[in-house]
């Protein structure tokens, strides 16, 4: 248990209908206090705006493509001892505040970060990541149960993902918050090397699970294929003259721009992007790269004090339940978890076909966790392609994967 208070903060921009799935994903936290503070467009505000719980949330108007500066004002409308982020396209697992703030009772420690699931709502996306000193991103391994503090080696850093972060608030207001030079991409891994060159320590605590979703924006598609690559290259030009000597820059330029390239290319043979496409595409990496030399850097005075009272969320005690069913009753099924969502509860619901379909979760804009697949498809992707078994055991099995983030008790 923690006596600390903490702000959920959401920066939502084009977003409405991802942001309310978010909310309400939310509003279903096992964690006391916490409030929640949406800063978001007009459209979002408006959503955010229609749920039932919406009296009890911090909506904040914020309309520019900046996500550094959006988090800034978030922080400072928080009242909360610690400040966590996740992002529109995401929905926490109940118990995410749970297992994410916990390490913050070491005093020692000022950053945390958790896992993050992708879009199938099994495989992760994200797990733990250390920095080195040229930005690039590195896996290293963590006991998969608990908590681990890392205070990283000079140089490096420890990464925290946007969608599934906290910060000791004072902490974040001494480094001076985000810079907003990174308008978009880079900004916490400005912030986590920060970070490691003041000598805190991060936490990675792998029960703290986000899914997120990778919604289209306005650098990328759905399905992950770049629209414009301009803000990368203006992030990295920053993240360059913050923090790398000037004689290494156009050798670090050169790797970035090959692995765009990479990418780009990528897409173009699997048929995503045409040949325009790449040359435009490097063009406004390029164009990026140079409007970025000559950004405005510097630390940015927040307000020590928050500009509103912490406005605690009315989180309550809910009871988990999975109900384990088939497609011929799928609907049936379905009807019961609206149901109990309306009374309160933690629904997850397992619909298992005789078949050996790869399974699929989601959390529903209704609001209960959905997951599809067969009795002998593969949920976790290192699986074997085809586990023979019983109905009565995959259920069982499901239930224990997902039982510690989902808060489901004993059987």
């Amino acid at each position: 248990m923690t006596d600390l208070t903490v702000s959920v903060i959401v920066v939502s921009r084009c977003r409405p209908v991802a942001l309310k799935r978010c909310l309400t994903g939310i509003s279903q936290l096992q964690f006391d206090p916490f409030e929640v503070i949406v800063v978001a467009d007009p459209e979002g505000i408006a959503a955010a705006g229609t749920l039932t719980f919406s009296d009890h949330l911090k909506l904040v108007a914020f309309d520019e493509p900046n996500i550094s500066a959006a988090r800034n004002l978030g922080v400072e409308h928080a009242a909360g001892d610690i400040v966590a982020f996740i992002d529109d396209d995401a929905v926490p697992e109940p118990q995410w505040l749970h297992y994410l703030v916990a390490p913050a009772n070491q005093s020692d420690v000022a950053a945390l970060g958790g896992f993050v699931r992708g879009r199938n709502g099994i495989s992760f996306q994200w797990r733990a990541r250390s920095l080195d000193a040229q930005g690039f991103s590195h896996h290293i391994n963590v006991d998969a149960q608990k908590a681990t503090v890392l205070t990283p080696p000079e140089g490096r850093a420890v990464k925290t993902e946007g969608t599934n972060m906290a910060f000791r608030r004072d902490v974040l207001l001494d480094l001076g918050g985000f810079d907003t030079a990174f308008h978009y991409f880079l900004d916490e891994t400005d912030v986590n090397m920060r970070l490691a060159r003041a000598g805190h320590a991060t936490a990675i605590a792998p029960l703290a699970e986000v899914h997120h979703g990778f919604d289209a924006n306005s650098t990328r598609t759905r399905g992950r294929v770049p629209r414009d690559l301009f803000d990368i290259g203006a992030s990295w030009a920053v993240f360059q003259r913050k923090h790398l000597p000037e004689p290494a820059h156009q050798g670090h330029w050169a790797d970035i721009r090959a692995d765009q390239r990479r990418r780009v290319l990528g897409h173009f043979v699997q048929g995503r992007l045409e040949p325009g496409d790449v040359r435009h595409l490097m063009r406004r990496l390029d164009a990026g790269y140079e409007e970025g030399r000559q950004r405005v850097l510097g630390r940015v005075a927040l307000a020590a004090h928050p500009r509103a009272p912490f406005k605690r969320f009315p989180s309550k005690e809910r009871a988990s339940v999975l109900i384990a069913t088939r497609p011929i009753h799928g609907a049936a099924a379905l009807a019961e978890a609206r149901e109990r969502v309306k009374s309160g509860e933690i629904v997850t619901v397992l619909n298992l076909s005789p078949t050996g379909i790869f399974h699929q979760l989601r959390f529903d804009d209704e609001g209960f966790w959905m997951q599809k697949g067969g009795v002998f498809g593969r949920s976790d992707r290192k699986d074997p392609l085809i586990r023979l078994t019983t109905r009565a055991k995959r259920v069982k099995r499901e239930r224990a994967r997902v039982a510690i983030q989902r808060g489901l008790g004993e059987e």
